[in-house]
This record gives C-alpha cells, sequence and structure tokens, in this order.
C-alpha cells in the first residue's frame, strides 16, 4: 500500500512536513532533563516524580505506537498527526496549570506519551515510507527523522533560556503552545487514507486494529524481525537515560550548569547529517549490519565518557560522536522493517518493535532516577549502557538478510 506515484515537488512537501512534526514531537521531549532540578526549586516538585512521569512517558509511548501505527495505516497518518498534536499541549499545558504530582505523571507520563506516539517517528516515517520510490526510501526517511534532531538543537537551548527568563512552569505552558504547530504540518503530509497497491484487494490496503495482533505474532515469529526487536531496546535505553540524565550528572560531577543543555543540543545538531547519512546507508548496506556497527560505537564511547575525567570539552565530544548516530537507528530500523514485510503496514510493524524501544527507555530512565535517589550518582549504571549496546550489536549482527527484499 502506498500512494501514487507524486511529483517530485510533492515528495519535497511530504518529507519537510513529517521533518517538522518530528522536529517539535521529539524536540519537546528532549527538554525534559533540563526541568529537573529547576521544577524541584521552583514548586517542590521532587526529581523522583519527573523521572517517574518520564519513565512512564516512555512506556505508554511504546504501549501506543503499534495502535497509533495501525490507525495511521488505515485512516492515513496526518490525522493521527494532528491529534498527537493536541495530546502533546495538553500534556505539558496540565502540569503548567495545575503544578502537583498527579497533573506531571498524567501530563507528562500518559497524555504526551501517546502524543508523540502519533506525531513522533512512527505514523510520519511510515507515511514518507509510502510517498518515495523504493529506491530513495532509506534516504528520504533519514531525511526526515533528522527532523528530530533540528527540533533538539532548537529547543533544547529555547527552554533553557525560558526557564532562566520565566521559570519552569511558564516554560512547560509556553512549549505546550508552540506544538500546536504540528497541526498545519499534519495537513500536508497523508491526510486521506493510503490506496492499495496494484494487486493488492482493497481489505487488504491497512492493518487496522482487529488484525494488529495477529500481525505482531507473525512479525515476532520471524526469528530476525525478532533479533531487530530486540537490538532496538538498547538503542530505548541508551537515550532516555541520557536525555533524562545527562543534565544532572554533569552537574553532580561539579561541571558548570549549562553543559548539560549545551550537550543536548550538540546532540541533536551532529544527528542532523547523522540521521541522512544512515538512510543512505541503508540503499548499498543490510541494514542490521549497519546496526550493529551504530550500537558498538556507541558502547566504545560511553566507555571512554564514563571512565575518562569529567571535562567541558571531553563532554562535549561524546555528544557530538553520540549524536552522530542518535537517531541514525531510526531509518535503519523502518529500511529494514519494509525490506522484509513491505510498506503496507510498516506502521504498524515499526510501533510492534518500536515497544521494545520504549520498554528499554522506561527502564533507562527509571533506573537512572533509582540509583540517583539511592546512590546520590550515576557510576553504577555505566557499565549497564555499555553491555545493553553490547549485546544488541550481536543481536544485529546475527540478523540474516531477507530472501527476497520487498520494494
Amino acid at each position: 500500500m502506498r500512494h501514487p506515484a507524486l511529483p517530485a515537488h510533492r515528495i519535497w512537501i511530504v518529507v519537510a512536513a513529517a521533518a517538522a512534526s518530528i522536529s517539535l514531537a521529539l524536540g519537546i521531549r528532549q527538554t525534559f532533563g533540563l526541568f529537573l532540578l529547576p521544577l524541584s526549586a521552583e514548586a517542590g516538585i521532587s526529581p523522583a516524580v519527573l523521572g517517574s512521569a518520564v519513565a512512564l512517558h516512555n512506556l505508554v509511548w511504546g504501549l501506543a505506537q503499534p495502535v497509533t501505527g495501525a490507525i495511521a495505516d488505515r485512516r492515513g497518518a496526518g490525522r493521527v498527526m494532528a491529534a498527537g498534536a493536541l495530546l502533546l499541549a495538553a500534556g505539558l499545558g496540565l502540569p503548567a496549570l495545575w503544578t502537583s504530582a498527579p497533573a506531571i505523571l498524567l501530563g507528562i507520563g500518559v497524555l504526551t506519551g501517546i502524543g508523540v506516539s502519533c506525531c513522533g517517528t512512527g505514523a510520519a516515517l511510515a507515511a514518507v515510507g509510502r510517498a518515495v520510490p523504493a529506491e530513495r526510501r532509506g534516504e528520504m526517511i533519514g531525511l526526515a527523522s533528522a527532523g528530530g534532531s533540528l527540533g533538539q538543537a532548537a529547543m533544547v537551548p529555547l527552554a533553557s533560556s525560558l526557564i532562566g527568563a520565566v521559570g519552569a512552569i511558564a516554560t512547560l505552558g509556553i512549549l505546550g503552545l508552540s506544538l500546536l504547530l504540528i497541526l498545519p504540518a499534519a495537513r500536508l503530509v497523508e491526510w486521506r487514507a493510503p490506496v492499495p497497491s496494484p494487486g493488492q484487494r482493497p481489505g487488504q490496503a491497512a492493518t487496522g486494529l482487529a488484525r494488529l495482533p495477529a500481525l505482531a505474532r507473525m512479525a515476532l515469529a520471524d526469528r530476525d524481525y525478532a533479533l531487530l526487536t530486540g537490538g532496538f531496546f538498547a538503542c530505548g535505553f541508551q537515550l532516555a537515560f541520557l536525555t533524562m540524565h545527562l543534565p544532572s550528572h554533569l552537574a553532580l560531577c561539579g561541571l558548570p550548569s549549562g553543559l548539560g543543555a549545551m550537550a543536548l543540543m550538540t546532540i541533536g545538531l551532529f544527528n542532523i547529517p547523522g540521521s541522512w547519512l544512515c538512510g543512505r546507508v541503508s540503499n548499498v548496506m543490510q541494514p542490521e549490519v549497519a546496526l550493529g556497527w551504530i550500537y558498538a560505537l556507541r558502547s566504545v564511547v560511553i566507555a571512554c565518557f564514563a571512565y575518562a575525567t569529567p571535562s567541558y570539552a571531553g563532554t562535549l565530544v561524546f555528544a557530538a560522536v553520540m549524536g552522530f548516530v542518535w537517531l541514525g537507528t531510526i531509518p535503519l530500523t523502518s529500511a529494514a522493517i519494509a525490506r522484509r514485510f513491505g510498506v503496507a503496514d510498516l506502521g504498524a510493524l515499526y510501533g510492534v518493535c518500536f515497544l521494545s524501544h520504549q520498554v528499554g527507555g522506561f527502564l533507562g530512565a527509571a533506573a537512572g532516577t533509582l540509583l540517583l535517589a539511592v546512590a546520590g550518582s550515576y557510576q553504577a549504571f555505566w557499565p549497564v549502557m555499555i553491555g545493553v549496546g553490547i549485546a544488541a550489536s550481536a543481536m544485529n549482527w546475527l540478523a540474516r538478510p531477507p530472501v527476497r527484499a520487498i520494494a
């Protein structure tokens, strides 16, 4: 299932609109770690509350992604993305209006989790995959996913400046309103339901929620898809921990308070070319092989950062290298799924795989929060980060290419 051949200018509009949605959705969630200490000082909200909310956010996002992906495959990604924009705005607006532990858990933990599943990478990248020719799919998905990095590069310094100028609570409200900009972008992506591919019966054109459990069982029964899904766990585990806890870790090491925001911004800047390049790589290399090298590189870089003497320059070098492969796993994973199963159910199948990513994100964010509360530092966590990355490399290198790649 895909759209009829689109003119070149229309393809670029779809890619740009998808990138804008991903940029805003992922850019906002990358700022959560900046609120950890300011909310405590301003409103007496324990860091454990926000840490728990972000962990819950990751889990809810993962649980919702297969469902929202299946709806997007059937109804069109644009409508799903528009609904997600409203949920994201409400999720940040609720704790801004009623600053309390329940509001933070419900707003940031639940509403933004569902919202990001609607207008983050899942539905938007599936729409891009259906809109572009097969020979350019990896490159265009990589280009659209780089939008998340643009958002991180822009939103992190913006949020940091706003927190310093107007406070953490007001900043939540401002960021929530900015997410309404996703609405016009969603209208340009895939507002109508995708049509069946040639030779495909209308009833087969989309997954639908009724077929989702059977589709998930079918995909997970494929040994190599299961290995790909298991490796994606490590991506979520590592990235959620760093997004949430890197600023606090740097502050505990006695480094300047603004370095955390600078590191997250650097990650976003370097991932712009990194995501595009990873998308290009999927056109010439088995995506699972490339993923294995990404996880291996992450493990080496994390080990160097964890066991070197903390420094300003060393942190920025770490952020730059990690940033280059930060979201590069997304176009590669999407390309691997499309090669095995085609693009008709790409949103749903990516969602099933992404659930593993978000279970990892939940555990990474939650374990970091628990360790900080118990031990007062993150030192015991770095060996776990390295081990998880090595395991992910092994899983992806064990995956075999499909017998016949599906265009």
